[in-house]
């Protein structure tokens, strides 16, 4: 098949489901070609990234004479397609309150929209396939419209709790609206009121043959405990740190490093330095990709005590607790969103209530000190990974849903 993928930023360092997702299809025999709504802001920069990113399409970076030109070869070649594209986005801006912010977003994705139909078109792709159900899902539904392609959708977190718009309408005219974890699937079904036909599950892979199981499970001296994410609120890495003050005063043979980058950083540390915890906690700053596999198979323990933002915004399954179980390092994570599909309390990790530092520091002690628990709870997360978020398990489910997508046009 020849696809088209379209995400906000391609390749990132935040979003690296979005390039495995295109390498694992390409590898699997088709023909895709990557778009992005921006640059990256932090992109990824490993090598072996080098041909991805010399194919990529920046729409937002088109001269907008160009994109004017692609209205006026659309309107001329496809007027029927194209008048429809224009009808259903103004209706779209009434629907949204047409003097809004929103209205006024949306015809300007439309405008953008006519340079992806121009490219389908030219490239003759045979499906369009989105991350993301906000700004991307915009531009593209518009130009599935001009340009006769059939599109669909992953929705992973924020676009759907925080940043909805429309989602109701998206639904219904894309080829199927997939997202990452059953609970997304009824959110979005309870909140919008959309088909359940429409709506798949397609996890964010992780590719066993990168992330590959280490011998050991005896803990370090120190024990090293860790993170990969943005210091941003929704990881909860507050409470990581409020958590470290509690095991500090039971045991105190352990360091901690947090990988990534963020507004919060800052505030983070002073609550490192406010908790005299300057000895124990280490701020790595942006890891590549390529070096978080030797990072988290470094770890004892990874921990993400992912929380409810104050917009509303939480994660859906980080795929690095995904990485961390697939090598073999014990995963604590929260009860929020998706995640318990993934880390099942006393089965394939630990699982604590969100913002809950007493619940995560006695987690943390447990797994420390008990080491049969440590390696049953690492065997059977592996085991969980491999069978169900493994990246070429769910290629292939993709595969099918684009073959049916195209056969259905």
């Amino acid at each position: 098949m020849k696809l088209a993928y379209l995400a906000p930023e391609i390749p990132a360092l935040s979003a690296t489901f979005v390039y495995n997702e295109i390498l694992a299809l390409s590898e699997l025999g088709h023909e895709i070609i990557p778009f992005s709504v921006h640059k990256p802001i932090m992109p990824a920069t490993d090598k072996h990234l080098d041909a991805l990113r010399s194919k990529v399409n920046y729409l937002y970076a088109t001269p907008k004479k160009h994109v004017f030109f692609s209205h006026l070869n659309l309107l001329s070649k496809k007027p029927i397609h194209y008048l429809k594209a224009f009808t259903e986005c103004v209706g779209d801006m009434f629907k949204v309150n047409i003097l809004s912010r929103d209205a006024l977003g949306l015809f300007y994705r439309f405008f953008y929209a006519a340079k992806l139909a121009q490219q389908l078109k030219d490239n003759a792709i045979q499906h369009l396939h989105v991350h993301f159900a906000h700004v991307p899902t915009d531009i593209a539904m518009y130009a599935s419209m001009m340009s006769g392609i059939s599109f669909s959708v992953t929705a992973h977190a924020n676009d759907i709790f925080e940043r909805g718009l429309l989602l109701d309408k998206k639904v219904e005219r894309s080829s199927f609206f997939a997202t990452i974890s059953d609970f997304n699937r009824q959110y979005i079904q309870q909140t919008y009121q959309v088909d359940p036909n429409k709506l798949e599950i397609i996890r964010c892979g992780v590719d066993s043959r990168v992330f590959t199981r280490k011998s050991s499970t005896t803990v370090s001296s120190p024990v090293r405990i860790g993170l990969v994410g943005r210091l941003v609120e929704k990881k909860g890495i507050d409470t990581l740190i409020s958590a470290l003050a509690i095991l500090k005063s039971q045991y105190s043979d352990f360091i901690v490093e947090i990988a990534g980058s963020g507004p919060l950083q800052e505030e983070l540390q002073q609550q490192v330095k406010r908790l005299e915890l300057n000895d124990k906690v280490v701020f790595l700053g942006p890891l590549p990709h390529d070096q978080v596999v030797k990072f988290v198979r470094a770890l004892d323990l990874f921990v993400l005590p992912c929380k409810r933002d104050k917009q509303g915004d939480m994660d859906g399954i980080p795929v690095v607790l995904m990485e961390a179980m697939m090598v073999g390092t014990a995963v604590i994570s929260s009860r929020i969103s998706g995640i318990p599909e993934l880390v099942i309390d006393e089965k394939t990790g630990k699982l604590i209530e969100p913002g809950n530092s007493e619940q995560l520091a006695a987690a943390m002690l447990e797994l420390i000190k008990g080491e049969a628990l440590r390696g049953a709870l690492i065997s059977h997360a592996e085991k969980k990974v491999q069978q169900e978020f493994a990246q070429d398990i769910n290629a292939k489910r993709l595969e099918t849903l684009f073959a049916e997508s195209i056969g259905n046009q």
